[in-house]
């Protein structure tokens, strides 16, 4: 698929292994979100533009480089999201983060939009999406939907476990938006969770159910 970049390093594919097993911990699933999310952040960075700029080492003027336009703002749609703020924040600490609050509507099944609060002056910033699951694909159009309202420089999203069902449901309203998962699963269960999958993220990275 065009746009989809699978990120299969050896590193991530152990840690999640550990945060699939039903018997891992919520402190150590927190961990381990937090520790992929980091490891993702190299590549979901790699192509942000740069800018030259002069500095002064003890010996001697060099040039430095520094990400181009506005600063980068993370955006992790909740609640599930915000496992994965802090492993990119230990990397690039001055990054903005906005919140997208999406909850499907029992009766329509399609997603609403009960929160959005973004940092001012989002134009011609570097957006990442952040959710561990890219399941159905419906909470992740709506908050790209949301963002190109702010005219945004760039969008990326970024998933722990993704599927064909909700990377092809993201392209089709899309396309041009890059997805980055650490694993891309089977398929949708009958009850919309992804298979193998690892659960419900949101539950088990705060304890609930």
């Amino acid at each position: 698929m065009n746009n989809l970049h699978i990120i299969a390093h050896p590193l991530i594919l152990s840690k999640m292994t550990q945060i699939r097993r039903k018997e891992t911990p919520t402190k150590m699933f927190k961990e381990l979100v937090n520790e992929i999310a980091s490891l993702m952040c190299y590549e979901l960075t790699r192509d942000l533009e740069t800018e030259e700029f002069e500095i002064e080492t003890p010996v001697s003027k060099t040039i430095g480089y520094r990400i181009k336009g506005e600063d980068l703002v993370l955006v992790p749609i909740l609640r599930a999201g915000l496992g994965m703020v802090e492993g990119i924040q230990n990397l690039i600490p001055n990054a903005k983060t906005g919140h997208i609050g999406i909850y499907r509507d029992h009766n329509t099944l399609q997603p609403v939009e009960y929160l959005c609060k973004l940092p001012p002056n989002m134009e011609n910033r570097d957006i990442i999406i952040l959710d561990p699951m890219l399941a159905t694909g419906g909470s992740a159009v709506k908050a790209i939907e949301i963002l190109k309202k702010h005219h945004v420089k760039s969008i990326r999203l970024a998933c722990l476990v993704g599927c064909p069902e909700g990377v092809e449901f993201v392209h089709a309203h899309h396309p041009e938006i890059p997805i980055y998962l650490a694993a891309m699963d089977e398929k949708l269960n009958e009850n919309g969770y992804i298979v193998p999958g690892l659960g419900d993220a949101g539950d088990r990275l705060f304890g609930t159910q």
